[in-house]
């Protein structure tokens, strides 16, 4: 057996000596064979297996209700009984031959084998979802904490319905089945936000606001030209590979970066948010399939306050927080 069995799927077991070649059929994480089966895997008459079999039911060492399963077989009118891998040992032991002892090596160090390391892959999913759980944790600490400040003072409805759609992304479940890391980062784009389509957008958005008598003439102006750099970042790579890969990391760190670095003089926070909106709507990532924004208007007004009022040293936090809340 040259790969780990899966369940459902027939594997294949031979002798040694490949004298005998076998179809083993594996179910509900065991393997049955049927009495024809056994009799020829241990070279003895089918007579014989069916006096050890019955003598191993009748004398208590198994229950046949949980360790016999009847199935259909090609060329079969009638289902036919298979026993599980408990009942062929225990039969392997009853046997005497060189066959047997061959077939009880292999049993024990391949096929309980695979049972361990399925238990192991189940801990190590265990653990991962244990970590998405804390994680949930320290952003509910983490939003609950800021909610009192005075600069958040108003918008404690909003981080409420963050804090709501962030633990919806992490769906437990989902992540325990799915195995999915902690920080998401899936979707993949195409448009690159450039210095000079930023300063188109800015300076289309400051037309606007000072036109709603929103912004004055400090708003968008450059501050010792950060904005080139902050751009780069967003798209630096390593060894060949870029460190922020997905749409989620891009979007999350542009608005961290632009908000935490200020490279303008006035306008920060709200420049932020339209230049992360107007990257995930050019790569088509802005919207839900019900039509409805991943981050609604003032979702993002009081992610903007956040990342404003946040510590460098939470910076982490708040890029898991945004690309799950896009997720």
């Amino acid at each position: 057996m040259n790969q780990e069995p899966k369940k459902g799927e027939i594997i294949i077991y031979q002798t040694p000596d490949k004298k005998v070649k076998i179809d083993v059929s594996l179910q509900n994480e065991t393997v049955w064979l049927t009495q024809e089966q056994i009799a020829m895997l241990f070279g003895s008459e089918r007579s014989v297996i069916t006096k050890h079999i019955r003598n191993i039911f009748k004398g208590g060492e198994l229950k046949e209700k949980s360790n016999v399963q009847k199935m259909h077989i090609p060329n079969s009118d009638k289902p036919v009984k298979f026993y599980n891998l408990d009942t062929i040992i225990s039969v392997g032991y009853r046997v005497n031959s060189k066959r047997a002892t061959q077939f009880r090596i292999w049993a024990t160090h391949k096929l309980k084998n695979y049972l361990v390391k399925g238990f192991a892959i189940d801990e190590k999913r265990l653990l991962e979802t244990e970590n998405k759980f804390k994680e949930l944790q320290v952003a509910v600490d983490f939003l609950r904490q800021k909610s009192k400040h005075e600069l958040l003072s108003g918008q404690e409805k909003e981080i409420l319905n963050l804090l709501g759609d962030y633990s919806k992304t992490l769906s437990l479940l989902e992540q325990y089945d799915k195995e999915e890391v902690a920080l998401y980062k899936q979707g993949r784009g195409k448009f690159v936000l450039d210095h000079a389509i930023a300063k188109k957008v800015i300076n289309e958005v400051k037309k606007e606001l000072t036109f709603k008598e929103e912004a004055g003439d400090l708003f968008g102006t450059d501050s010792q030209n950060k904005l080139p750099g902050i751009l780069g970042n967003i798209l630096q790579t390593f060894d060949k590979k870029e460190l922020y890969p997905s749409i989620e990391e891009k979007a999350a760190h542009l608005l961290y970066f632009v908000i935490k670095d200020h490279p303008f003089i006035d306008g920060n926070k709200r420049i932020a948010s339209f230049l992360f909106v107007y990257f995930l709507d050019k790569n088509k990532y802005l919207y839900r399939e019900t039509g409805e924004k991943k981050i609604n208007d003032n979702g993002l007004a009081a992610l903007a306050l956040l990342i404003a009022i946040s510590d460098p040293k939470e910076k982490d936090k708040l890029i898991k927080i945004v690309t799950n809340l896009l997720k």
